[in-house]
């Protein structure tokens, strides 16, 4: 049986994010290895992987140094989950498969609870359902009273749901001939030719199983889920996890289900309070403080004073004197002193983000901001809550930022006025790097 991951679409509700959802990291692997390395715990050792011409080549490197056979096709474009299928076909023709979307987070379970229905039944194909309390931007499952699948709804619209259960794709076909053959011929003006290919193998008395799983599930929709799955991957540390080659000073407190990586340098009287996770060459300054589920990348530096609270942090990201909360920040940006991200509405209302143009609840009352790659404050800057910064922008010293940015832009203050132009600013890795050096050699780190 053959394991499918399908990695060629490209996620449109995670602006200003723009890596692909798979390719983020946690605990110093991406979603896709994660997803590997389950699998390969369930017991599956040949895997498809459907990318695009875009990230390929980046996962084709990520995977060359994992014990499987694996084979890797190209989408040429992104229409869809049956188009990735048929881009796989010549790979996948007459197998038993497996479809997985690697962009949501479960657990083992899963694959025991699919492969054990698949061992007793005598369905030609198995698909997930998860029991949701509210609404789901996704695809929902009508069965009937043997919980066989009578139709899939894709996105049918809030209070329009035909029951409570959501469609997880992983998907167990024994025969992939006619899966194949009735996505050839199914057409629809929306994105759910897979959906509705399914629908009209069942009305060609196709059946299929409807298999409940009720474990941890997590699909990345929107940024602020990513706040969930890092409390997932820490969820069952209690202790301390401390890299042999971290310098740690004495002063410096450490509590709780905390991961701390290879050469990472925590200064004095820093506070670190789990479940957290710093990764590998990060230096946490003087008086820093981390808490409450933070999850901070490799190549950091947390500088002097700075707090970090309940928020994801890329790769290669600088603060100094700054209050980071509740937010999520991609890599290489760098927070001038006293730059804030506020993530409290006075009203205390929950905060909306803009989705797709369209404002959207996010459901949380505490959110700060959404920051794509390459970007920079100024000292003394404000983010408000729930604002969304484009990739390569700057914000300038003393701008409180009331609204959404868009990528390549800065925005500074001229006395009373703020002048909004294009970034014609590069940024230089090479001097983070310099003074990166400079601070490991006058001391950042050194053992008391």
């Amino acid at each position: 049986m053959k394991l499918v991951f399908l990695c060629g679409g490209i996620g449109k509700r995670m602006f200003p994010l723009t890596e692909d959802k798979f390719m983020f990291k946690f605990l110093g692997k991406t979603i896709l290895e994660y997803q590997v390395e389950l699998a390969k715990k369930a017991g599956f050792k040949d895997f498809v992987v459907v990318g695009n011409p875009l990230n390929i080549e980046r996962i084709k490197e990520m995977c060359k140094d994992i014990d499987a056979t694996i084979e890797f096709v190209i989408q040429e474009e992104p229409n869809g989950m049956a188009d990735a299928i048929l881009s796989a076909k010549d790979v996948i023709k007459s197998d038993e498969i497996i479809l997985v979307n690697p962009n949501d987070i479960f657990d083992l379970s899963v694959y025991k609870k699919i492969i054990g229905e698949y061992k007793k039944g005598n369905y030609e194909s198995y698909i997930i359902g998860y029991k949701v309390g509210s609404y789901f931007p996704g695809g929902y499952l009508e069965v009937n009273q043997n919980n066989e699948l009578i139709k899939i709804h894709e996105k049918p619209g809030e209070g329009k749901e035909p029951s409570n259960l959501v469609n997880i794709v992983i998907h167990l076909h024994k025969n992939t001939s006619p899966l194949i053959e009735f996505l050839e011929k199914t057409k629809s003006q929306k994105d759910d030719i897979y959906e509705s290919a399914i629908t009209k193998m069942v009305e060609s008395d196709h059946k299929i199983k409807v298999v409940y799983y009720d474990g941890f599930w997590r699909a990345i929709k929107y940024p602020w889920d990513m706040f969930d799955v890092v409390r997932y991957f820490l969820g069952d540390i209690s202790t301390p996890k401390i890299s042999k080659s971290a310098k740690v000073s004495k002063s410096a407190k450490i509590y709780g289900g905390v991961i701390i990586g290879d050469n990472v340098h925590i200064l004095e009287n820093a506070v670190i309070r789990g479940p957290c996770y710093i990764g590998k060459n990060t230096v946490i300054g003087n008086n820093a403080l981390i808490w409450n589920s933070t999850h901070i990348g490799d190549n950091c530096v947390i500088g002097y004073s700075t707090e970090v609270k309940h928020s994801y942090i890329g790769d290669n990201c600088w603060f100094h004197m700054s209050y980071i909360g509740d937010s999520i920040i991609s890599d290489n940006c760098s927070f001038g002193a006293g730059a804030v991200t506020a993530n409290f509405r006075f009203d205390e209302q929950p905060i909306k983000v803009y989705v797709k143009d369209m404002k959207n609840e996010s459901g949380l009352d505490k959110l700060g901001v959404i920051m794509g790659d390459d970007c920079k404050t100024g000292i003394n800057s404000c983010m408000m809550p729930g604002v969304r910064v484009g990739p390569n922008s700057i914000i300038g010293p003393g701008v409180i930022l009331t609204r959404d940015l868009e990528p390549n832009k800065m925005i500074t203050i001229n006395e009373k006025n703020y002048i909004i132009k294009n970034n014609e600013i590069m940024l230089s890795s090479e001097k983070k790097k310099d003074l990166m050096e400079k601070l490991l050699r006058h001391g950042y780190g050194k053992k008391d």
